[in-house]
């Protein structure tokens, strides 16, 4: 599956502006969005960014805000991780689509 093949409108520029501005390296969407399953009106969309070097040293609490700031340029509820579980990590990393990638 491609970005274009997603079930979700993504804006492009919107989405770099919010990477860019809080250090993200690269931000990747997984889980039901990628399957047959996923409901356009119910379902959330799982997010995974990774940050540059350093990008989250003093972020404090407004690392929590992400979430909601990018469910507004998805237009959808956003479950937003920058951690996975060791045990959903590697399959995770190996399915998910990169909406963003710093070059």
């Amino acid at each position: 599956m491609t970005v274009v093949e997603l079930p979700i409108e993504i804006d492009q520029e919107r989405i770099e502006d919010f990477c860019r501005d809080r250090g993200i390296r690269k931000l990747s969407v997984f889980g039901s969005v990628l399957r047959d399953d996923f409901d356009p009106v119910n379902s959330d969309v799982d997010v995974l960014a990774e940050f540059e070097s350093g990008a989250l040293n003093g972020i404090g609490l407004k690392y929590f805000g992400y979430g909601p700031e990018l469910a507004s340029i998805l237009g959808r509820k956003v479950d937003f991780c920058s951690r996975l579980n060791e045990h959903i990590k590697a399959t995770v990393q190996q399915q998910a689509i990169p909406i963003y990638e710093r070059s």
